[in-house]
């Protein structure tokens, strides 16, 4: 998964490869943003003389904080050729959450 901070909103990135939108659940739990998923696939071949039967299953969750500056209401998901896309655009005039912190030692 790739997050990545750009001038009017937050985009988050993710990979998935041989799963459907319909595979994916995305949630905004309080301040915390949870992508979760899982892949189910079966393949049964009946040949002369045998039958092979596979079954494999996986599941992943990711967890993210949200910043007070992103706009919950408009957080907007699109699913495409195996790539989840999630934009979480800013509050207008959120200021940049950057700040400088001192190092001391120890």
């Amino acid at each position: 998964m790739d997050v990545t901070e750009k001038e009017e909103s937050f985009e988050i990135s993710a990979e998935l490869p041989g799963m459907d939108e319909q595979d994916v659940e995305v949630k905004l739990v309080g301040d915390t943003l949870v992508i979760k998923g899982e892949k189910r696939q079966e393949r049964k071949e009946e040949k002369q003389g045998y039958y092979l039967s596979e079954r494999s299953y996986g599941s992943f969750q990711r967890s993210f904080n949200v910043p007070d500056s992103v706009d919950r209401d408009r957080i907007d998901a699109r699913f495409s050729k195996g790539v989840l896309v999630l934009t979480m655009p800013k509050k207008p005039g959120a200021t940049p959450g950057e700040r400088t912190i001192s190092v001391n030692k120890a």
